[in-house]
């Protein structure tokens, strides 16, 4: 028999920064458009009756003004169960190797912007900071990427960073059941809930956070994230 080989995880895209200039200039100058709503026309049923996603305490987003939505990380689709109950247009941090044709069509119009992977990226921070500057929300993971445990991961510094750089409330998010997606290849869709907790806002500083200061952030975040998350696990729906 001949042995199986495991598709190896590529952690850093090849190509130049100037391959996404064009996404960081539109998210920057514009907010998602009818691409956006589409999707949400087409995945919502989806959503809601495969996998009976349900969200609660979705009024802990702030109706309105800038924010960042702090999610755990287990599935593509997380990003649809975290949107799919809220009124406000969210935008996507992902990592650049999802921006391929024709996919690429739909994330540039439809409010994601890409992180290099594999790089030091400021382009990715200066096109957040630019979607807070004018009141919109930002969905960033804190793990980074996700965990394929099917545990929670370690919090990475990112969200810290711009949560300390900007000085606007980060809405820790659990999502809970995500993590057995892959399972409807045997035909077993598994529920899915997605907890918003009360937002944590920290003073915004002078200059730029040490890495020390943003990982110390992120974490205070994440342990409301833990506690969402153990509580949901143990008591259900």
């Amino acid at each position: 028999m001949a042995d199986l080989k495991i598709k190896e995880q590529v952690y850093k895209d090849p190509r130049p920064k100037e391959a996404f200039d064009h996404f960081h200039a539109r998210t920057r100058g514009h907010r998602p458009n009818w691409v956006y709503e589409a999707v949400r026309v087409v995945l919502t049923p989806y959503l809601l009756g495969f996998f009976r996603t349900r969200a609660f305490d979705t009024t802990n987003v702030p109706a309105d003004g800038p924010c960042i939505l702090a999610p755990n990380h287990f599935s593509f689709l997380d990003h649809f169960f975290l949107a799919v109950y809220l009124r406000r247009k969210v935008h996507f941090m992902a990592k650049s190797q999802l921006f391929t044709f024709p996919l690429w069509l739909i994330y540039k119009y439809g409010g994601v912007f890409p992180v290099r992977r594999g790089h030091h990226d400021d382009e990715a921070f200066v096109t957040a900071k630019a979607i807070l500057a004018r009141g919109d929300i930002i969905v960033m993971y804190l793990e980074g990427g996700r965990s394929r445990t099917g545990e929670l991961g370690t919090p990475r510094p990112g969200v810290g960073k711009l949560a300390l750089e900007t000085g606007v409330p980060v809405v820790p998010v659990a999502i809970i059941g995500s993590e057995k997606t892959r399972n409807w290849k045997r035909g077993q869709f598994p529920k899915v809930s997605v907890r918003f907790g009360e937002p944590v806002q920290f003073d915004q500083l002078d200059d730029e956070p040490t890495r020390e200061q943003a990982q110390y952030a992120s974490e205070q975040v994440f342990e409301r994230i833990r506690g969402l998350w153990a509580d949901a696990r143990k008591l259900g729906r």
